[in-house]
């Protein structure tokens, strides 16, 4: 009899000795991919073949049609990357789309044009005159790719440098 209250109280105090831990949030999916759907004006981040977020976006002021020179207004189409990022006085925080590449830059040559750059996704500007949803709901950008201060916030905490995106009409 003794032995066995001795295993009751030898059980009971690891018990209250254990410190059980609350469930821990898993991690964020590691983004492999930055899919853009202009037609839809969605961006998702893709991981593992498989999107997991989507956000709302705008495009350039003339969304149809890939971006062939500068001041078209047009958001390009391609597969780009991810080449730096920036804070913004203007836009908050922003990412560097690698535009133009080597057959954009060969298209506008063969043109006679210059292709353009500094195509960004990006947030939307704090204007007292134009609430941050005004811009939600329409393409406004020079060619970039903007989207709410939120969503592009974590955005930017999830996308690293050097992640693929792919922007398809």
């Amino acid at each position: 009899m003794r032995w066995l209250f001795a295993l009751l109280c030898l059980s009971l105090s690891v018990l209250a000795n254990a410190n059980p831990q609350p469930p821990q949030a898993s991690p964020a999916p590691r983004v492999d991919k930055i899919l853009v759907v202009k037609s839809e004006r969605k961006l998702q981040l893709i991981s593992h073949g498989k999107p997991f977020k989507s956000y709302r976006i705008s495009l350039g002021k003339v969304p149809t049609g890939h971006k062939e020179r500068e001041g078209d207004q047009r958001t390009p189409e391609g597969i780009y990357w991810v080449d730096w990022r920036k804070t913004s006085d203007n836009f908050n925080l922003s990412m560097h789309i690698s535009y133009p590449n080597a057959r954009d830059m060969a298209t506008a040559r063969n043109k006679g044009t210059k292709p353009g750059g500094m195509i960004m996704i990006h947030g939307t500007p704090l204007d007292a005159e134009y609430p941050e949803w005004f811009f939600n709901t329409l393409d406004w950008t020079n060619g970039c790719i903007a989207m709410t201060n939120p969503d592009m916030r974590e955005v930017w905490s999830l996308v690293k440098d050097g992640t693929l995106i792919e922007i398809r009409p």
